[in-house]
């Protein structure tokens, strides 16, 4: 009887570790089984996004209020056009929000920050964020700083 309730004891320890895996997995692929409910979107130009991709989050003020829905290069200008769905009606964001990727902790993830602005007009579907500025790149910060330690 002692052996019998030994063996479920483990059972329920492993079924308990794969549910926690499964559970982790979920959340680090930035699957959303929310109802998202209205959506619209803007676009922003970055000279370099260095990471960031497809369903990384948006955020304002740490909160995420949308996702990156696609990113494509225009090979008229080099730059990355990042399309960002944001939750909500049209007019949350002014036209002078801004937007820079960042980087969750040390190693995380890219995500999109935006910051407000202070104008009255707002953003609709399918505009555009002017005011960018891409992702920080660690291995040319050491690259540059390698090559002007040499002057």
């Amino acid at each position: 009887m002692r052996m019998r309730t030994v063996e479920i004891s483990v059972g329920a320890f492993v079924l308990a570790g794969i549910i926690a895996l499964i559970f982790l997995a979920v959340q680090v692929s930035g699957i959303n089984f929310d109802d998202t409910g209205k959506t619209y979107s803007v676009t922003a130009r970055f000279d370099d996004i260095a990471g960031l991709r497809t369903r990384a989050k948006v955020s304002m003020a740490g909160v995420t209020i949308g996702r990156v829905s696609s990113i494509d290069v225009d090979m008229a200008w080099g730059e990355a056009l990042v399309t960002l769905d944001i939750l909500g009606e049209p007019g949350n964001l002014t036209t002078d929000t801004s937007a820079q990727i960042l980087t969750e902790g040390i190693l995380g993830a890219r995500y999109v920050s935006l910051v407000p602005g202070g104008d009255e007009e707002t953003l609709g579907d399918g505009d555009e964020i002017t005011d960018t500025q891409g992702a920080l790149v660690l291995e040319n910060l050491i690259g540059e700083f390698v090559t002007n330690l040499g002057k």
